[in-house]
């Protein structure tokens, strides 16, 4: 007879009962101040993250190649890239406006408990000249190496640029295909080695809910909630902004678009909530990709959009913290800003997530902003003792705005798998 198939535990489940663990061992630590405990979580969340991005450069090359191959037998290649960007640009335009109209409904500026001494330049400013830099690949795999001195000693750590390599992997994978028989044996070189790749990150995916209970509890740890007393006005606005986004916008467009918004976020929350805890799209880059082919997304596609919105799509960091900071900025320092002014904001939203890929962190893109308005760029000083606390809501709706935009354009084109999300039944096409 054969034996009862043994019941799995839901991975979601398991998923919350690692924040909800890490949330308690977080505060564990706080209240009676076990440095051992501490460290623990910080070592074993960073090496999980580790693994996730020591994946992102070989997955993202592979997918890419292998989706150039693909999109050569559908006959709407070209306007499945061009829905792409116009939804990338039409959802950071929503996003923008939103924070807009926050940071001129709540003045966040008028309400901070910091004085101008805190107020300092940043070390690192996003320009124009960067989307230059961003683009043409300094190297086969995109790899750039800093050298930094602390206490006398010298550091040198390596760190890759997803836009170069998407760049370089679209040229490759463009060459491989134009040159026919000649290029099909590196074709089929790169799907095993993509076969690899997709199983090693099942292997990493596995280590979720421990990963999650280690980064959860390291930012309750670290960061707290005590710096949001100061600047809480300003947190709020952000946090409102970002709800709006993910809980409304969002929302909306799936069921504008008849999909169930239930079942995209049941889906997709595995890929958001670790972008919460990591703070990182492009650590999170692999586990978007699977929940977006989950989603019913054909792969060759999906491995196009994800690699490239995790570079230029961030409603949270690029559209809605540029908007509502630098107007913090304006009112704080008492800089009037005119209609003029605010159309450059939402430009910079829509064009300059751009200008900064391959640059970490929502300061450069908010430097970015606040020298196209002539803004101090010491304003972003104020802001960066609570930016660890603000990147995790930030990133989250980032990963959530990655995944919907292929789903939507899926689903538009007709390539959504049958029966996803509430969607007709569609011909998958993969």
């Amino acid at each position: 007879m054969a034996n009862a198939a043994t019941p799995r535990f839901p991975f979601a489940w398991q998923v919350l009962l690692g924040m909800a663990a890490g949330l308690g061992l977080g505060f564990l630590v706080r209240a009676t101040g076990q440095v051992g405990l501490g460290e623990g979580l910080h070592t074993t969340g960073q090496l999980f993250v580790q693994l996730l991005k020591a994946l992102v450069p070989p997955l993202v090359f592979t997918a890419i190649v292998a989706s150039i191959a693909a999109l050569r037998d559908l006959d709407n290649a070209a306007k499945l890239v061009a829905r792409t960007l116009l939804w990338f640009a039409a959802t950071a335009l929503i996003s923008v406006l939103i924070g807009i109209m926050l940071g001129l409904l709540l003045q966040p500026g008028l309400h901070a408990g910091v004085t101008a001494s805190a107020a300092k330049a940043p070390s690192s400013t996003g320009s124009w000249l960067d989307f230059l830099k961003g683009v043409v690949p300094a190297n086969f795999l995109g790899i750039t190496a800093a050298t930094t001195l602390k206490d006398g000693a010298a550091t040198t750590g390596l760190s890759f640029n997803v836009l170069q390599i998407i760049v370089a992997a679209i040229a490759i994978g463009a060459a491989a295909v134009r040159i026919g028989e000649a290029g099909s044996t590196f074709l089929q070189f790169n799907a095993s080695a993509l076969a690899i790749f997709r199983r090693l990150l099942r292997w990493v995916i596995a280590l979720t809910p421990i990963g999650t209970a280690a980064l959860i509890g390291d930012a309750v740890v670290r960061y707290g909630w005590d710096a949001l007393s100061a600047l809480g006005a300003f947190a709020a606005a952000i946090y409102i902004g970002l709800a709006l986004v993910l809980l409304v916008v969002y929302p909306t467009l799936l069921a504008a678009n008849g999909l169930n918004p239930l079942r995209f976020f049941a889906s997709a929350w595995p890929a958001i909530q670790l972008g919460f805890v990591s703070r990182s799209s492009v650590g999170t880059l692999p586990v978007t990709e699977e929940v977006v082919e989950r989603l019913g997304v054909p792969a060759a596609y999906a491995a196009f959009a994800v690699p490239l919105g995790a570079t230029t799509k961030m409603d949270g960091c690029a559209a809605i913290y540029p908007a509502v900071s630098a107007i913090f900025v304006a009112q704080f320092f008492g800089v009037p800003l005119h209609l003029a002014d605010y159309g450059l904001i939402a430009f910079v939203a829509v064009v300059g997530s751009a200008a900064t890929a391959g640059l970490t962190g929502a300061t450069v893109m908010l430097t970015l902003t606040l020298s196209t308005l002539g803004l101090p760029l010491e304003g972003a000083g104020l802001l960066l003792a609570i930016d660890p606390i603000l990147d995790m809501g930030r990133t989250a709706v980032n990963v959530a705005g990655q995944a919907l935009v292929p789903t939507i354009v899926a689903r538009q084109s007709g390539l959504l798998a049958a029966e996803v999300l509430g969607a007709p039944a569609h011909a998958a096409t993969a």
